[in-house]
């Protein structure tokens, strides 16, 4: 598994929560629409959980419902490290972390393709598991 790794253009990422597009509490500073492209719902495999306003993902068998996106401006990246709290230098206390998953259609399938992803990087304790790991739209707020 490659954590917070180098990003390239037309990388693939997926959303699951604050960021997925149409999601309430997107973050005005960072332009997904403007930076790339959404191709379409897909899953992926974790357990999602509801950390008191904004989701996490952690490892599991739960099929998990998100959003592919193609990266094509490289210079969003630093945004969306810091919109996730990721820390580079000191990764033991990042909110989160970026790694590399596998990427399951809709009928959790594998494609073939792999995307970076936000993983949840704390204790999910004492935080509510979603069991059908999707995140509604309207549920997040604004973390930052």
């Amino acid at each position: 598994m490659r954590t917070n790794g180098p990003v390239t253009l037309g990388d693939l990422f997926i959303f699951y929560g604050l960021l997925k597009q149409g999601a309430s509490g997107m973050p005005a500073n960072i332009d997904l629409e403007a930076a790339g492209e959404f191709l379409g719902t897909c899953r992926f495999k974790g357990r999602l959980y509801n950390l008191g306003g904004f989701p996490g993902i952690v490892d599991g068998d739960t099929l998990c419902h998100g959003v592919r996106y193609r990266l094509d401006d490289a210079s969003l990246i630093e945004a969306l490290d810091a919109f996730e709290d990721v820390l580079p230098d000191d990764p033991d206390t990042s909110l989160y972390k970026r790694i590399k998953v596998s990427v399951l259609d809709d009928q959790a399938e594998p494609t073939g393709e792999t995307a970076w992803i936000y993983w949840f990087n704390q204790s999910v304790e004492p935080y509510t598991e979603i069991p059908d790991g999707n995140w509604p739209l309207d549920a997040g707020k604004t973390r930052k």
